[in-house]
């Protein structure tokens, strides 16, 4: 059964988890800070698709004391708690909060660039273009989508170096083994491959791999 991202305890322990589960995951994070900081304008808007707890908007309200940041995530167990991260932060005026998905955007919001960290690879491979599809048609022209998700491994080896990895994180065995029983009910992988031609056959011009560990992928696409 894939994990539910409503339930209180998954969203309390998320924080925590994420950083042993998720290979990679704060140079990620400080791929992206860096990278946003060559692309943004200084007053940009920039679109959070699935905000999570919030981590991403706490060092971009602090790096970027100018911009407009709208958040949206169809948790809103999660949005309320990325909220609460977000109560006492001096830029919290700055941040619109969105309970539902791209779809639920106006149709006339448009982003100087687009996050969409850890969540692709949650959404049906049947609606992935679709789900690309709206993320590109609220981002302003020349604006940027960076995405890091995990991928189709190329070798069943590649699987059982993750395994290997994540408890190097502080995963225990048997919470690697069940990471990799739940692979087909949690994740629609697609393989790198296809996934730049998705981002491609949307409308970005150009796509690039900033970052790779293992089977997760890390891919800055140029509108």
């Amino acid at each position: 059964m894939a994990k539910d991202f409503c339930h209180p305890k998954v969203v309390a322990g998320y924080d925590q988890h994420i950083r042993q589960l998720i290979p990679g995951y704060e140079l990620m994070h400080a791929q992206v800070r860096a990278t946003l900081s060559v692309h943004l304008p200084a007053h940009a808007h920039i679109l959070i698709v699935g905000c999570g707890t919030g981590y991403e908007i706490e060092y971009l309200l602090a790096d970027f004391p100018e911009i407009q940041i709208t958040a949206v995530d169809p948790s809103l167990t999660m949005l309320e708690k990325a909220q609460q991260k977000i109560a006492e932060h001096a830029g919290k005026s700055r941040v619109n909060w969105v309970h539902g998905t791209t779809a639920d955007l106006k149709l006339e919001a448009q982003f100087d660039a687009a996050l969409c960290l850890l969540v692709a690879h949650f959404i049906a491979n049947q609606q992935k273009t679709e789900f690309f599809q709206q993320i590109y048609q609220h981002l302003k022209p020349k604006a940027c989508l960076m995405t890091y998700d995990m991928l189709l491994p190329s070798h069943v080896n590649e699987l059982k170096t993750l395994q290997h990895l994540c408890q190097v994180q502080g995963l225990s065995v048997r919470q690697s083994e069940q990471m990799l029983e739940r692979l087909e009910d949690d994740f629609a992988l697609v393989s790198p491959q296809d996934y730049c031609t998705i981002l491609k056959h949307v409308g970005f011009e150009q796509v690039f791999t900033y970052m790779q560990v293992i089977n997760y992928f890390g891919f800055l696409a140029q509108k």
